[in-house]
């Protein structure tokens, strides 16, 4: 696999696009600092409560780069005016933790025009249907058209505020689905002059599901629970933690996956593979795939378990596919079992909090044939 460093210098776009990146976070720093570095007029958003970072991007004059991306991206506009940040926005790309999706959808409301296209990157689970609903719409609106991705572009962390280290950026396997799904096209077309590598995906049930993270941050974390807490996160999460025990665990929650993949006709793809496309693994194995990954390199661990890696990725991620598997009558065990030892660590039930469910999207009263059909893109 090649390293590839991304300069900018010399760099510009054909078309500039105004752009509006709603969350200020690892993710969202990143991509409003590619896109600007681009070229393309970039505005980003947060909530007033999260302060640090839009105020350390202001105070710099805009975002460092490091890694396999390098510059420095100056901003449009950056801080928690949501009607400035989206005013005239061409594409408006949400990109947070599952739990800021509808956040994001009630501030934008008041202001979004129905020719602007929303993103929900990454879907985070259901991000396009829970964007959606939040804004008050029916599913099969035409007016209002958002997508969502089946995941970040990039693995990137911010070293400090107003500083992303860029780890990875994807040149492939990324997928894009649209709900209504008759306005995909749309959607896809102006999302390809962002990342000309995405591809239209099957159905809207693959990019809520085709995420690694619900398969790998679950696996690696909790078999490295111990490790986690005495360390304080200080090893490698990928190189040290990816054991081939951790793959096993890994492989197990993929199987039923696409168990129900198989079920509900979405088109998964098992996640070695998909990171060999995204260019993470140069090996398609679950036990030595992500241990080895030049994607994944240098990557730490979280500093404590009370983190995205359960709380999002099973809160939300499992507890999704579990209670979508029970309602076509797939039977996935060994998710199950991780929802139950996960929330007995982390004293909370995550199946009994219900955050994402097939019920919570409105969802539980479709049969297989039904949801097989909503989505298709």
């Amino acid at each position: 696999m090649k390293s590839l460093i991304l300069s900018y210098k010399h760099l510009e776009v054909k078309v500039k696009m105004k752009i509006t990146i709603l969350g200020s976070g690892n993710g969202g720093t990143t991509v409003a600092a590619d896109m600007a570095l681009m070229g393309h007029e970039v505005s980003l958003f947060d909530f007033a409560e999260f302060p640090t970072n839009i105020e350390a991007i202001n105070r710099k004059g805009g975002i460092e780069t490091i890694g396999k991306i390098n510059g420095f991206a100056k901003l449009a506009y950056a801080g928690n005016d949501v009607e400035k940040a989206i005013d005239g926005a061409e594409m408006i790309l949400a990109v947070g933790p599952a739990y800021s999706t509808a956040s994001f959808a009630k501030a934008v409301k008041p202001y979004l025009k129905k020719n602007q296209i929303v993103c929900v990157c990454p879907s985070s689970g259901a991000g396009a249907i829970i964007f959606k609903e939040a804004l008050g719409l029916d599913l099969n609106d035409e007016e209002y058209i958002v997508c969502e991705t089946s995941t970040l572009p990039y693995a990137t962390r911010l070293d400090e505020p107003g500083k992303v280290n860029v780890y990875h950026k994807l040149t492939g396997g990324v997928y894009l689905a649209t709900i209504p799904a008759k306005e995909s096209q749309k959607a896809y077309e102006k999302f390809k002059k962002l990342y000309p590598y995405v591809t239209k995906a099957k159905s809207l049930l693959m990019t809520m599901l085709q995420t690694g993270n619900n398969i790998i941050h679950p696996s690696i974390s909790l078999l490295n629970a111990s490790r986690i807490e005495s360390t304080q996160g200080d090893f490698g999460f990928y190189e040290d933690g990816a054991t081939p025990a951790a793959g096993k665990l890994m492989k197990a929650i993929d199987d039923e996956k696409m168990k129900l993949s198989a079920k509900l006709d979405i088109g998964l793809i098992r996640d070695p593979e998909v990171k060999l496309l995204q260019e993470y693994n140069v090996d398609a194995t679950y036990e030595n795939g992500y241990r080895t990954a030049p994607g994944f390199k240098g990557i730490k661990a979280q500093s404590k378990l009370d983190n995205r890696y359960f709380n999002e990725d099973v809160g939300y991620g499992l507890v999704f596919i579990s209670e979508l598997s029970k309602q076509v009558e797939v039977e996935t065990p060994i998710i199950d079992a991780i929802i139950l030892i996960v929330s007995k660590i982390m004293e909370r039930d995550y199946r009994a909090e219900g955050k994402l469910t097939p019920k919570v999207l409105g969802l539980d009263q479709y049969s297989t044939n039904a949801l097989k059909e909503l989505f298709c893109q």
